[in-house]
């Protein structure tokens, strides 16, 4: 760590109202704030109350009127289809003035809710800023959602308008949004009564007269609007992320303080300067398409990409590292399954090696745990450093990261690095007592949050306390488990239901899934634990091999079980292991760890809202029977 990272480090907790007031200066303002750190009702903390500003106004007008309106602001790419358009910041100012005024003339004003269910398309784009633009609070589901989760959101929210498109293009089949809307619409207490539809050539649709309106029809009959000073405490958006008691947890995002964290992290955390292309392999509906595919990238003056495909499939493994060369990517920022994806198929990286990277700097990888081998394998086929970091919808942004900008933190394999200015990071015990290195515990950060972090939940302060505030008074409790080692890096182990009791010794998956992934055959892995009435809990192993790999089965999982207890050692207990066809994940690419659990142990099985293939949870409870889980079975 550099001498002039600990400085601005030790500032930002010192004195976080000075060190966040001086970086608000890289952003407009229409109005000075009062107080720069509200704590006056804490733990419900407020950045830059009194002052206004305008998010939108900050993301494109601010661009054009500085003399920057032709260059590039977005540019979508949908190998799915085929297609591919850009944007300047001129023409997309344009375009979102002139959505601002779909949504005028349809009477959404400052402060009412618009949801967004849309695909991975520029207008998708235009609505969240056309939103932004008039003081309007969006909140995006993914596209696809199941009716019931669409309903539970709708009646959180209570929008007055629904944004959406005919439908959404997955490999291999077509998804109509329309059905699933009029379903959801049954089941929700609120229906907007309004819908704007955006018709795609893949699938034509019906619409419902007085309520539905055309997307193109009305753009041509709008004029365009200017935008509106807003509080900086106002929210900009919800966005949702699943609760515990399957109410959704609507994460609040404000306006002034998320511009100001968001602006600064483009050039401390990713070192890329405004100009250079961007690349967050996303999608808009998750916390990452929000703060990296849309507003830090066009605060910060870096053309973005919207990505419609998938990292294999869409032709192949090779999608992401052509877009990267024809658009001059600088850097990308994606999750670590799509990597182990892309070396699934192309192990020996023959896509990668035949793509011109010379303007490539550096991978950025989160959203879920990244082992040590996948990053070496990318490193080693890319010859360019591979950059972990940890953070959550609830924060917006990195809470432990190689701020490659400010800092010259050498990277150490599956370590996301140190806490990033702003985030105080403990390690706890049950009983909130702070850990010594080396020790697995709670993650939590102390409080006030900075910048950009959940201030609350959407109409819910109760629940914001309950399900973050209250296991460690004084503290945001992040529902991770991990370590700092005697150096300082963070490790993130898992979510703290992912570390097992196996015999009275807590063990974190995470450190067999390192040791899983170093098999050759290996291309992901997953480490549940499995109820077991004689120890508590003993670890099962989930393996999905890569392409190339011809070694017989029964040999994989040998070598998988001596190699956990040579390395984590017998008192882990692994004994079972199973080939599987692939894992369940979210839309996002998050393994559903919990619900594999539960099959092993026998429970019900909710269906998770964002599982990607609902089919591979058969496939698990499947390859699991043949080891005898459910016990008894």
């Amino acid at each position: 760590m550099s001498q002039a990272f600990q400085n601005i480090y030790h500032q930002s907790l010192a004195d976080p109202a000075g060190y966040w007031e001086e970086l608000a200066g890289n952003i407009c303002w229409t109005k000075p704030w009062d107080q720069v750190l509200d704590d006056s009702q804490a733990p419900f903390y407020r950045w830059f109350s009194g002052g206004e500003t305008n998010t939108c106004w900050n993301a494109i007008d601010r661009h054009v009127d500085d003399g920057r309106g032709d260059q590039l602001a977005l540019i979508w790419e949908s190998p799915i289809t085929g297609a591919r358009r850009t944007l300047t910041y001129r023409e997309l100012k344009r375009e979102v003035a002139t959505f601002a005024g779909v949504l005028s003339n349809h009477a959404v004003t400052r402060g009412d809710r618009v949801v967004i269910y849309m695909p991975a398309v520029p207008e998708a784009v235009v609505a969240m800023l056309a939103c932004a633009r008039i003081g309007a609070v969006h909140s995006v589901v993914f596209g696809g959602f199941a009716a019931a989760e669409v309903a539970k959101r709708l009646d959180d929210a209570t929008p007055k308008a629904i944004l959406t498109a005919t439908c959404g293009v997955e490999p291999g089949r077509i998804i109509p949004y329309l059905p699933i809307l009029e379903e959801a619409f049954t089941l929700a207490s609120h229906v907007p009564g309004t819908m704007i539809v955006l018709a795609r050539e893949q699938q034509s649709a019906q619409l419902k007269t007085g309520r539905d309106h055309d997307w193109h029809e009305e753009m041509a009959r709008a004029t365009p609007v200017d935008w509106v000073p807003v509080a900086a405490t106002d929210p900009l958006y919800i966005l949702y992320t699943s609760g515990t008691t399957g109410k959704p947890k609507g994460v609040v995002r404000d306006n002034g303080g998320h511009a100001v964290a968001l602006m600064w992290t483009m050039k401390a955390v990713y070192d890329v300067a405004p100009g250079e292309p961007w690349w967050a392999a996303s999608d808009i509906g998750w916390v990452v398409g929000h703060s990296y595919i849309v507003y830090a990238p066009l605060l910060h003056g870096n053309p973005t990409i919207l990505f419609e495909g998938k990292p294999v499939g869409t032709p192949d493994a090779g999608v992401f590292w052509r877009v990267i060369e024809e658009n001059d990517v600088a850097a990308l920022f994606t999750a670590p399954t799509a990597i182990r994806a892309i070396r699934r198929d192309d192990p020996e990286g023959d896509f990668l090696a035949a793509a011109d990277l010379s303007q490539f700097r550096t991978l950025f990888l989160a959203g879920e745990r990244a082992d040590p081998d996948t990053i070496a394998w990318a490193e080693e086929k890319l010859s360019r450093p591979v950059v972990d970091h940890w953070w959550q919808t609830e924060t917006g942004w990195a809470m432990a990261a190689y701020c490659r900008g400010i800092d010259d933190l050498p990277i150490r394999h599956g370590s996301p690095g140190r806490p990033t200015p702003g985030y105080a990071i403990d390690i706890l015990d049950a009983r909130g007592h702070r850990l010594p290195s080396d020790t697995t515990g709670a993650v939590c950060v102390r409080l006030p949050l900075p910048p950009s972090s959940l201030p609350t939940l959407w109409n819910n302060d109760e629940g914001f306390v309950s399900s973050y505030l209250e296991e460690y008074p004084g503290y945001y409790s992040t529902g991770d488990a991990g370590m700092y080692d005697s150096d300082g890096y963070l490790y993130i182990m898992g979510r703290t239901d992912d570390v097992m009791n196996v015999a009275g010794h807590r063990l974190s998956t995470g450190a067999m899934e390192e040791v899983l992934a170093t098999l050759p055959d290996v291309a992901e892995c997953a480490v549940i634990g499995a109820a077991d009435e004689l120890r508590g809990q003993v670890p099962v192993g989930l393996l999905v091999l890569k392409a190339t790999s011809t070694t017989p089965h029964d040999e994989i999982v040998g070598d998988a079980v001596r190699r956990v207890r040579n390395d984590v050692g017998a008192v882990a207990n692994f004994r079972k292991a199973v080939i599987v066809p692939r894992l369940p994940k979210t839309r996002s690419g998050k393994i559903l760890r919990r619900s594999m659990r539960q099959i092993a142990d026998g429970e019900a099985v909710p269906m998770p809202a964002t599982i990607e293939d609902p089919a591979t949870l058969d496939e698990i409870r499947d390859a699991l029977a043949t080891i005898g889980y459910p016990a008894g079975n």
